[in-house]
């Protein structure tokens, strides 16, 4: 699996959430709604959600495993710090 694009919307308002990213893999597949939220210990990023009946957020979809989580993790991250030198746009 190969993360074949990545788009970053940056949120401006003041808050935890710092951009909204949508990812493509292997040009076939995008995930919308990945959150980058700035935490205790640096950035992380959120998978999209939505919440349950009993209140509770569920992911919508997410890696099944530590290794995919990390590289996709790493390749948003990059893509939003890169994001932010280039304020008027999009980085694609």
């Amino acid at each position: 699996m190969q993360i074949t694009d990545v788009r970053v919307r940056k949120i401006t308002k003041e808050g935890k959430m710092k951009a909204i990213v949508s990812i493509t893999l292997d040009d076939e597949f995008v995930v919308h709604d990945i959150k980058v939220i700035e935490g205790e210990k640096g950035l992380f990023i959120a998978m999209p959600s939505k919440k349950a009946t009993d209140g509770e957020y569920r992911d919508i979809a997410h890696p099944i495993n530590s290794t995919t989580r990390e590289a996709i993790q790493s390749i948003v991250i990059e893509r939003y710090e890169r994001a932010l030198e280039e304020p008027d746009r999009e980085y694609e």
